[in-house]
């Protein structure tokens, strides 16, 4: 390990650092352990990016464990939860003004004492070191970074705010560098998908340029580099603008739904298939109402509509249908803004980590493309009810249009089956009202509109 790499200060700066995780952790937005109280932290990793001295920043690359305690009743009493997080933190001894917000605290003990610590994505020039970091594949420190092409370097760095889950840098207008925040072992399914797409000549997905990983304890994903879709928008703000000017969005729709096929044709020819056994289906409908209940528990206000939601999820075991279908590896958390439509009219797919909510190994599980397919049925549906007045009939078009494209790519129309259809947008629905109940309650009457609807008779 060369000198740059070694941290020389690692177990001792973590007691130190404590304080000011505790109170700067919970306010970030991809922080997952919101409402539960931090019992401790514990270091995984740490490496310096660049070495921490007297006169210039440095930046520090550590792998914090959060531990959580357990709930005060029921099976999991007393037990403590833990998440893994990726953090980069820059240090100097004063912070310039254009960093103020940046600010998590001033050490006052430990090997950094006197220094100011901040998070060092805002700052542009240690933002710049990542991408000189990903020009040269080999091992630094505990990390590894690797590439597919070679990068491009020298250029300027901006932050991206918009983000939730995780944090991305954007480079000139070369590249796009997403970080997970929230770290699991293993390949993370943003690059391993993106991946098998680029070897199967799929042009929907931004194929990865480069990316790192944790080295030691064990190998899991921290970031990858995808080429940035200069003047693209997000097809979330697509919709909504089509809304506002009271303009169709069909034609959209459509093209949106070819371009969904392609993803799943080529990720069905680039990675394993399964049959679905009636076991199997049995299975699909038995986790469906599995989740229901938790949600129930969590959300009283689905208690009224259980009965019919659990009918929409047991359909699905007994539609012949759906029994020797096929499952595949999927996107697993499609909606409009997983996707980006650039200034000449093409549609692309991106975002492929999955619902960050669900385990790590259920979304790596094959499943029936439909679920996708769902996602974005409901996508239009938020997207309408987000608009005053409410516009069924907007989403309804929007629905069909994309369903028809999604067959005239794969010669297979979703709504052929429509049992399993209804249980993945029910399902879907009831994960968007625990989302909303926890993270914005203003937008629960969205997903309940939905829960009604999809409960009812004839669904």
């Amino acid at each position: 390990m060369s000198e740059a790499a070694s941290t020389r200060t690692p177990v001792a700066l973590l007691p130190s650092l404590t304080p000011l995780l505790h109170q700067w952790l919970p306010r970030q937005r991809w922080f997952a352990g919101k409402g539960r109280p931090v019992a401790g932290f514990s270091l995984v990793s740490a490496a310096e990016l660049l070495p921490v001295d007297s006169t210039n920043p440095g930046l520090l690359h550590l792998l914090i464990r959060v531990q959580h305690p357990g709930p005060a009743g029921g099976k999991a009493a007393g037990r403590e939860s833990a998440d893994c997080y990726q953090l980069l933190l820059g240090v100097r001894t004063t912070l310039p003004p254009h960093l103020a917000s940046a600010l998590i605290g001033r050490l006052g003990e430990g090997p950094l004492t006197g220094r100011t610590v901040y998070e060092g994505l805002h700052d542009p020039r240690l933002a710049g070191l990542l991408l000189e970091r990903l020009r040269t594949p080999g091992r630094f420190g505990t990390l590894r970074f690797d590439q597919a092409v070679p990068v491009v370097g020298g250029l300027p760095a901006r932050i991206l705010d918009a983000e939730q889950s995780n944090s991305s840098l954007v480079y000139g207008d070369s590249y796009i560098l997403k970080i997970f925040r929230r770290v699991y072992p293993g390949i993370n399914p943003d690059l391993e998908l993106p991946l098998a797409l680029a070897r199967a000549g799929c042009e929907r997905v931004p194929a990865p340029v480069a990316w790192y990983e944790s080295a030691t304890p064990e190998p899991a994903t921290l970031g990858v580099l995808q080429p940035y879709l200069r003047g693209s928008q997000d097809g979330w703000q697509l919709a909504l603008k089509a809304l506002a000017a009271d303009r169709d969005f069909t034609d959209e729709a459509q093209a949106l739904g070819r371009a969904t096929a392609e993803v799943h044709t080529a990720l069905a020819a680039a990675l394993p298939v399964m049959t679905l056994s009636r076991a199997q289906t049995w299975h699909l409908a038995t986790a469906m109402n599995e989740r229901l209940d938790a949600a129930v528990r969590a959300v009283p206000a689905l208690l009224p509509y259980a009965r019919g939601l659990r009918d929409a999820f047991d359909a699905i075991d007994k539609a012949e249908l759906c029994r020797g279908g096929h499952a595949q590896r999927i996107h697993g958390d499609l909606h409009l803004g997983q996707t980006l439509r650039t200034p000449d009219g093409l549609w692309s797919v991106i975002d492929f980590e999955g619902e960050p909510a669900r385990p790590p190994a259920e979304r790596r599980r094959m499943q029936p493309p439909v679920r996708d397919i769902a996602g974005i049925l409901r996508s239009f549906d938020y997207a309408a009810r987000s608009h005053r007045p409410w516009n069924p009939a907007w989403a309804a078009r929007c629905r069909a249009a994309y369903c028809e494209g999604y067959a005239e790519a794969c010669g297979t129309d979703p709504r052929a089956e429509p049992e399993l259809l209804r249980a993945y947008e029910t399902d879907k629905a009831v994960y968007e009202v625990v989302y909303e109940a926890r993270h914005r309650p203003d937008w629960l009457p969205v997903p309940m509109a939905a829960i009604e609807r999809l409960a009812g008779p004839g669904q």
